[in-house]
């Protein structure tokens, strides 16, 4: 019954949130939107402070909700690259989006 009091738009709100939400889901897409095809070493250079724990977890659960594509090499040493799906540049525009929500209304070094 509860449910009944919540429009089809916040429902779509909460399941992107459910898909993308959280802290590095979104700086790892646009990386990968920003740079391409990325190696996981890559990745983890240009997230400071994320964990190595955190960002596997965080790829294949990108992987899992078909965002990015996880290419594997069978070589030594082992070889990984991800990139979008066709599926994860839908997103582009969202992050082009809040790209420019954050300049216009992140704090300036003067405040």
């Amino acid at each position: 019954m509860a449910d009944c009091s919540i429009n089809a738009r916040s429902k779509a709100v909460m399941y992107i949130l459910s898909v993308v939400g959280g802290k590095w889901k979104w700086i790892i897409l646009a990386l990968l939107f920003q740079d391409g095809v990325q190696r996981y070493g890559q990745l983890k250079k240009s997230i400071p402070g994320i964990t190595h724990k955190m960002l596997s977890q965080q790829l294949k659960e990108l992987e899992s909700e078909a965002l990015i594509h996880r290419k594997e090499y069978h070589q030594i040493p082992p070889k990984v690259e991800y990139s979008l799906t066709e599926k994860g540049k839908t997103l582009i525009p969202i992050l082009q989006l809040m790209g420019e929500w954050g300049f216009k209304n992140m704090p300036s070094s003067n405040d």
